[in-house]
């Protein structure tokens, strides 16, 4: 299997533990060390742990920038998915060197249109990654994100404001 599909697979699996961890209020780092995580047996891919080890160690500072970038929406109202890509997102951006912000973002975007609660979602979240992106990289060009960076406004319903 191609690196860049296992990824893709842990990031997916990945969100799906944080997610977990959200509706049953159990630690996500925790989850992760059942030998059940996985629904079809076995353990979860390194990739996948260290995502989800990462986002719960700096889960704080992951959720001040997402709430930075959201004007006039409270992380706490979020849609537990949007949230959960986004946690993930984040913590990729900000602490896997060896992962481009465009990857991060579009990885994310497509994990929204998979799982996102709202049609709205991959809009939603791309357009807070897109603002993380610009504020965390002000002086670096960044390339083309998505025609959809910045839609995230007042009109955006992929939750309900603060």
């Amino acid at each position: 299997m191609a690196k860049r599909h296992e990824r893709t697979l842990a990031r997916r699996m990945a969100v799906q533990v944080l997610y977990e961890g959200e509706i049953t209020d159990t630690l996500a780092s925790e989850i992760v060390l059942r030998p059940d995580a996985v629904p079809d047996g076995g353990a979860l891919p390194a990739y996948a742990v260290s995502l989800v080890e990462g986002v719960c160690a700096h889960r704080v500072a992951i959720d001040n920038k997402i709430a930075a970038a959201s004007e006039n929406w409270s992380v706490g109202r979020m849609p537990l998915v949007d949230r959960a890509i986004m946690r993930l997102a984040v913590f990729e951006m900000t602490h896997c060197d060896d992962v481009p912000l465009s990857v991060s973002i579009n990885e994310a975007v497509e994990l929204a249109k998979e799982f996102g609660g709202a049609d709205d979602s991959a809009r939603f979240v791309n357009g807070i990654l897109g603002r993380i992106a610009r504020q965390d990289n002000e002086d670096a060009e960044l390339p083309e994100l998505s025609d959809m960076s910045d839609a995230v406004d007042e009109s955006d319903t992929a939750g309900e404001k603060a």
